[in-house]
């Protein structure tokens, strides 16, 4: 059996040429896909800071919307210099003018900073001092009696009026340190007669007593 066998030898110019372009083709092909998957056109920048770490959205709306409710409302939430007396207004305040021989009246204040910046003062029942006159007489003193006293820094913000927590019933009645274990104490007199509070804190007095008239 006899065998062709093609003979090897220097193909034309035209066979090389084509290979050439061939493979320069598959470069250029190659150069193209990679030029893709880097650029990604399409992609707008909106994608881009989507693809970024969440950390940052999350921060955004975790803020809130309302900075007042993260601000603490103790007596420890302090931030200022001291008030200057003549920067805060003391005020006395009752209940009521009159009162029914049945009724207690209950006894009151709220200070007020008039002056411009924030300020600290000990606004605690331990600097908090409450007299009942008549005339020049003193019939009761909330110091006579007090336990626990306690201090409490607060600040006072420009304008605004901060109030007593809770008011102090007065029971009618004359104190003296001496009477406090007493049962019962005398009663002041009654039948229109007329009495006024006046009230310090912090060593700072209200200007202006408020009236009781007691029936």
């Amino acid at each position: 059996m006899s065998t062709i066998k093609q003979s090897v030898g220097r193909q034309s110019s035209k066979v090389y040429r084509r290979r050439r372009f061939v493979v320069g083709l598959g470069l250029l092909a190659v150069l193209v896909i990679l030029f893709l998957i880097i650029v990604r056109p399409g992609a707008s920048r909106g994608d881009a800071d989507a693809s970024k770490s969440p950390a940052g959205a999350s921060t955004d709306s975790a803020a809130p919307t309302d900075a007042a409710t993260t601000i603490p409302a103790t007596a420890n939430a302090v931030d200022g210099a001291a008030c200057d007396p003549s920067a805060v207004e003391v005020a006395a305040i009752t209940d009521a003018t009159n009162y029914a021989a049945d009724a207690l009246p209950q006894l009151s204040l709220s200070l007020t900073n008039i002056g411009t910046t924030d300020c600290v003062i000990n606004a605690g029942n331990a600097r908090q001092v409450f007299t009942v006159m008549s005339g020049t007489d003193v019939y009761w003193t909330s110091t006579d009696c007090q336990t626990n006293p306690i201090d409490a820094q607060v600040t006072l913000k420009p304008g605004v009026v901060m109030p007593l927590a809770a008011p102090i019933a007065w029971d009618r009645t004359r104190s003296a340190v001496d009477t406090c274990a007493a049962e019962t104490r005398t009663a002041v007199p009654a039948g229109g007669a007329s009495y006024y509070l006046h009230v310090t804190v912090d060593g700072i007095e209200a200007a202006d007593p408020a009236l009781m008239i007691l029936n």
